[in-house]
């Protein structure tokens, strides 16, 4: 089975795609392209998974951060021997390509196609409300982007109707914005649903940038192309895949 890489018209002509897990060698809850090395899938086959990806997207490594839901941004300018902590990356490099793991929280690829700059973002709810989009952005710009010639994508990601929360979710973004009511619908009880892609969309549209979409698919609700982290917990699964999205100039 070949890969399945989903793309927009809005980063064209940049190569990019937030791939599902179609394609991939992993076997069991992993089954298809787990790029995870965080896993408990077997190492050789997410090398095998990766591998693959890098040689869609003509490179021999893909470079990558160790994510840990921090507003962090990593400037890269070739091979990553070591991944640094970090929840995004920037280059102006020629054939450097940015990867970024997600299973649920949002990947976010970046392209200023007239000056040449591209970034990659993953954006769970703690990521996004603490900047790592607009940090992206100026990371960008430093590195010599034009704010309104940035245009931003986000690929699959957990939908509204799948992500159920608490109060003390709730909480947290309205003491940050009472205005982030506004991403919240009430559920059953004292539950509710968090709109996860229409407060990164939110987001990335406050930062000023040239347009921002989201590509409309549901990780939780389509287990035969996404892996989903929650979907993953309420099925008492023991481990989860990762999925992977790429850019590159």
């Amino acid at each position: 089975m070949s890969l399945e890489i989903l793309t927009t018209a809005s980063l064209e002509p940049v190569k990019h795609g937030f791939l599902t897990r179609k394609g991939g060698a992993s076997s069991g809850v992993f089954a298809g392209l787990n790029c995870g090395l965080g896993s408990s899938d077997q190492s050789e086959m997410v090398t095998i998974n990766r591998d693959r990806v890098a040689a869609a997207f003509g490179v021999r490594s893909l470079a990558r951060v160790h994510q840990v839901h921090s507003a962090d941004v990593a400037k890269v300018t070739g091979p990553i021997s070591e991944a640094v902590k970090a929840d995004a990356m920037v280059t102006k490099t020629e054939g450097v390509a940015l990867s970024i793991l997600t299973a649920d929280c949002q990947p976010v690829l970046f392209a200023d196609r007239m000056n040449g700059v591209i970034g990659a973002a993953h954006a769970g709810w703690r990521g996004a409300l603490d900047g790592v989009l607009e940090n992206t952005v100026e990371a960008m710009i430093e590195l010599g982007a034009e704010r309104e010639d940035i245009f931003a994508a986000i690929g699959p990601t957990i939908s509204q109707r799948a992500y159920e929360v608490g109060p003390e979710f709730l909480e947290t973004f309205l003491s940050d914005d009472y205005d982030n009511a506004r991403f919240f619908a009430q559920g059953r009880g004292d539950r509710y649903h968090f709109d996860l892609p229409g407060f990164g969309l939110h987001r990335l549209r406050e930062a000023g940038i040239g347009g921002a979409e989201w590509i409309r698919h549901c990780t939780y609700s389509d287990p035969g192309r996404f892996f989903s982290y929650r979907r993953s917990t309420h099925n008492q699964e023991a481990d989860y895949g990762r999925l992977i999205s790429v850019i590159r100039l």
